[in-house]
């Protein structure tokens, strides 16, 4: 009966108590009352990984389609765009109003001012004798720039309804409507009127003759609709400052001042009739008038007539302004030039054409350098 009882309780026990797994050997168990005492060192926690859905988002990429990566491309131009104001600030709009009037001055183009200001020295140094005052340097060469670009602005005005059919002269302010006629006639004043500002610090005589340099100044760019000679009348506007710096210097005109004068009319119609046979085709379309049309194809010919003839004149000044062979050193680098300037131009292309005459900037300083440094030596 006992033994019954016993396997019986066996089996009982078997049955409700799981059989436990057999410990690792490397493992050493930790007995159960040591967990429960109140010294025993905390048993080290594991990190919990990331759950396996944060990590998955982390990595995966958003899936764009193609129209939202056209959008996204888009976007950087269309913020910029918005940022930048349709109007510009006022002082970005007078920087290029003012720009507009410097070039209507040409003022970013000094070769015409350099062709009116070596006659001007020419003159300054022949009537001093020698270095001319400082003051009435600085007067003249200063009103050389002024009735420059005073010339060209009213230049501008009176071709404003032929500059557009010219295809070099199209994209001037007036004729691309950049500045209305009437604010270049107001610049044209106020040009005018700085300039005579300056002649009043020197004597009655010159400004009495500054009077009929304005008035050359003005009617010039109106002679091309009635007379085939602008270039003469154009000789005669930028030589008047010869008259009037002899003057300034010596309050006389005598026949030097005259001859001399005479000189630079031939010198003006040759640098200008090569700078209209640049345009010579677009002005027989226009109906515009000039000596290179004039002149036809005898053009070089005649060209080279002037230049002979201006030569002369130079040398007639060197006997009446007893000047030595550094002079004529300087005349012989001119006469070089000149010949240079009509080989260049013998097919009449029309580069050739503009090379040629602003290759006559050279022959002013050569002629300017050849007096000053006679002057020098006497």
């Amino acid at each position: 009966m006992r033994v019954a009882a016993s396997l019986a309780y066996t089996w009982h026990v078997s049955q409700q108590t799981p059989p436990q797994k057999p410990r690792s050997p490397r493992t050493k168990p930790i007995p159960a009352q040591q967990e429960s005492l109140p010294f025993a060192a905390p048993k080290p926690q594991a990190a919990k990984p990331a759950p396996r859905t944060k990590r998955a988002d982390l990595n995966a990429r958003p899936q764009i389609s193609v129209p939202d990566v056209a959008a996204v491309k888009r976007a950087p131009a269309k913020t910029k765009t918005a940022a930048r104001p349709s109007i510009p600030p006022p002082q970005f709009a007078w920087r290029e109003r003012l720009g507009e009037y410097a070039r209507l001055a040409r003022m970013h183009k000094p070769i015409g001012a350099a062709l009116l200001l070596w006659p001007t020295w020419w003159a300054l140094w022949l009537a001093a004798g020698d270095f001319p005052p400082w003051p009435t340097l600085v007067i003249f060469t200063l009103g050389v720039f002024l009735m420059r670009s005073a010339g060209c602005v009213i230049n501008d005005y009176a071709d404003r309804g032929l500059d557009p059919e010219v295809s070099r002269t199209r994209d001037r302010p007036i004729a691309s409507g950049a500045i209305k006629p009437r604010e270049a006639l107001i610049l044209f004043f106020a040009l005018l009127s700085l300039a005579f500002v300056l002649v009043l610090f020197t004597n009655k005589l010159t400004i009495e003759l500054s009077f009929v340099g304005a008035f050359l100044a003005a009617t010039y760019p109106f002679t091309k609709r009635y007379t085939h000679l602008p270039q003469v009348y154009l000789g005669a506007a930028f030589g008047w400052s010869i008259p009037m710096a002899f003057a300034a210097v010596t309050n006389s005109t005598p026949p030097l001042c005259w001859l001399l004068f005479l000189a630079n009319v031939l010198f003006s119609t040759i640098y200008d009739t090569e700078y209209a046979m640049v345009d010579r085709d677009d002005d027989l379309r226009v109906g515009a008038k000039s000596t290179a049309i004039l002149f036809g194809d005898a053009d070089l010919t005649i060209l080279g007539v002037l230049m002979a003839t201006f030569l002369l004149a130079m040398a007639l000044v060197a006997q009446r302004g007893h000047l030595h062979w550094p002079y004529f050193a300087g005349l012989a680098v001119a006469a070089g030039l000149f010949a240079y300037q009509l080989w260049i131009m013998r097919g009449r292309a029309r580069d050739a054409c503009f090379a040629a005459f602003r290759n006559n900037n050279w022959v002013g300083m050569a002629l300017w350098t050849g007096i000053a440094v006679s002057l020098a030596m006497k």
